[in-house]
């Protein structure tokens, strides 16, 4: 571990200097473009604005009775601590600017160290240094560690690297299993995203305690251990004592801490009685730990075994999920963007072979197989939902870099062999998804040349901008009041102005979402019958949002198809000074 501070160090020098150049050169706004950096965002300012620690009710967002948000006060917490530090020195523009430059390239140090043990554990020195390699890429590459990217998913990658480097560690040691274990009760406090990820982490150290018993008890009865008291920990330390009986699928509750302490203190029980047992009574009290917990989840949380968006209403997916990039499937993906479609799913592809023949060829083969099973969970995610590509991609270059690594010497002990210099150069190309994604997009050219089409992929002109603070302005001049919106503008109006929106692209604020979505599509008549009963002061509407599009061209007589033709029902006031931008503002008389 301590021979990778200094190149680790050297890595992220040059990560910063590269990010610092980059971000002022092309400098636009110190917050993400995703919406979930800006609602981070407006959570934290909350937090620092004297809202309660356990209270996560958005106040501002959906109904009169606010929207109860399902993320962690773990990931604001560190975010308003470095815009209180900042805040010593600047105004809070400065303060904010400053706190969210600096968080995203913070959550790049675990990847950095995280990817480069991993490949060290596999394949030595130079592996850790491809290794370390891979990891730069990906955080230099990855818009999750670029400035002002503070959703959660950052830190979750982090975890998720480090979890599978100490789970790769030859040594196996009690203090790299207690890492791992903090960092999947973590996983789990921060978003239920990387519960697939943190059971299988689990069931692997459970497994490997099967096979190895006795030599296994010290570190497997750490990890177990570990989680039992780090989840306990985030447990009260998040949950207000008033949902201690709750039961909610997509944060952290009453369900998934029980499961979590019932399924490692289970574990850690039969580390302390059965490690000198046969293998078979090893396998047997796994198998009671098990059933206890699967019994358990029978139990007190049965709806948590199904998706926690199957109950969305119909209208929401098909005007709100089914047009989000990130839970787009894999056919839907190929359908949409087929070059693109290698970018997500070839290079775990490509890792889980390697595993596989590893495996097969006993090199190192726990360690691969270990590997395996935390890159083929991403993979079967990323089917489902291409969100899970990332996941993926990430954990897929520590194989990857022991394979270039291998090669690479091969070639070197060898340089008169043109087969092994070709395999070396082939195999770290194939290992970025980038490559993958430049060789799709000149098949997709060639493919269309061929045919005598022009190609999709040109450049097209930039659509009127409608969220950052000029458009907004004006909104902000009006008495605060409720905004019928887009969803995508949910956040920037509780970013820049005082009102309540109704709508944000968050699935527990389904009525506010609902109740845009119908006025919007409804005609006039309807429309103002709505948006009075949800108490909507303000109108706010964006021609070029994909979703007005969308709702629009479905219901041709709708509110916003109206007024997208210019057509003002006689209910709204337009503001004038907004009719000729991007943004116009319509007051309710």
């Amino acid at each position: 571990m301590e021979a990778l501070h200094k190149p680790v160090a050297i890595a992220f020098a040059i990560f910063v200097l590269l990010t610092v150049i980059m971000h002022f050169f092309g400098y636009t706004d110190y917050i993400g473009s995703d919406n979930d950096d800006v609602m981070r965002l407006v959570e934290v300012r909350d937090l620092l604005g004297g809202q309660g620690w356990f209270d996560m009710t958005q106040y501002r967002l959906g109904m009169a009775e606010g929207t109860q948000m399902h993320w962690s006060r773990l990931v604001d917490l560190p975010i308003a601590g470095l815009i209180l530090f900042f805040s010593a020195f600047f105004g809070q523009t400065l303060a904010e600017a400053a706190a969210l430059f600096v968080w995203p390239l913070l959550t790049a140090v675990p990847i950095l160290y995280g990817l480069a043990l991993g490949a060290r554990s596999l394949g030595g020195v130079v592996a850790s240094t491809m290794g370390l390699v891979a990891a730069f890429l990906f955080v230099m590459g990855g818009s999750r560690f670029h400035p002002g990217s503070i959703d959660h998913t950052n830190v979750q990658l982090g975890i998720m690297a480090v979890i599978a480097a100490c789970l790769v560690s030859p040594w196996q040691s009690p203090r790299a299993f207690a890492m791992a274990g903090f960092g999947a009760a973590l996983a789990v406090a921060i978003g239920v995203e990387t519960t697939p990820h943190v059971a299988v982490a689990c069931i692997l150290v459970a497994l490997l305690w099967a096979w190895h018993g006795e030599t296994m008890r010290a570190s497997a009865g750490a990890f177990a251990l570990v989680v039992a008291l780090s989840l306990s920990g985030f447990f009260f330390l998040t949950v207000p004592p008033g949902h201690y009986s709750v039961v909610v699928c997509d944060a952290l509750s009453t369900g998934f801490y029980a499961l979590g302490v019932v399924g490692s203190g289970g574990l850690f029980l039969a580390v302390s009685l059965a490690s000198r047992q046969s293998f078979a009574i090893r396998l047997a009290s796994l198998g009671a730990v098990g059933a206890a917990t699967g019994a358990l989840a029978l139990l007190i949380a049965p709806a948590c075994l199904s998706n926690p968006l199957a109950n969305l209403d119909p209208l929401l997916v098909t005007m709100w999920l089914n047009n989000v990039t990130e839970a787009q499937s894999v056919w839907s993906q190929f359908a949409i963007e087929p070059w693109t479609s290698a970018i997500f799913y070839a290079v775990p592809l490509l890792a889980m072979m390697v595993c596989a023949a590893r495996v097969l060829r006993r090199e190192r083969a726990q360690s691969h197989l270990v590997l395996f099973a935390l890159i083929f969970v991403s993979y079967a995610i990323t089917l489902i939902q291409v969100r899970g590509a990332v996941f993926a991609n990430m954990l897929s270059f520590i194989p990857l870099a022991a394979l270039v690594a291998d090669l690479r010497d091969q070639a070197r002990a060898d340089p008169k062999n043109v087969r092994k210099g070709v395999l070396f150069a082939g195999a770290a190309l194939a290992s970025i998804p980038f490559v993958w994604g430049l060789a799709g997009l000149g098949l997709m050219r060639g493919y269309e040349a061929a045919i005598g089409r022009e190609s999709d992929a040109v450049a097209v002109a930039e659509e009127p901008v409608c969220t950052d603070g000029t458009a907004m302005l004006p909104l902000s001049r009006e008495p605060a009041g409720v905004v019928a919106a887009a969803s995508n503008l949910g956040a920037p109006i509780l970013r820049f102005t005082d009102h309540r929106v109704l709508s944000a692209p968050y699935h527990r604020n389904q009525a506010g979402m609902l109740a845009e979505l119908q006025a919007g599509m409804a005609p006039p008549a309807a429309a103002e019958t709505i948006l009075r009963k949800a108490g909507v002061t303000l109108v706010a509407f964006c021609k070029s949002d994909p979703q007005v599009k969308n709702m629009s061209e479905a219901e041709p007589a709708g509110l916003y198809a109206h007024l997208g033709n210019g057509k003002i029902p006689g209910f709204l006031e337009p503001i004038p000074a907004t009719m000729a931008k991007p943004l116009q503002i319509f007051r309710l008389r």
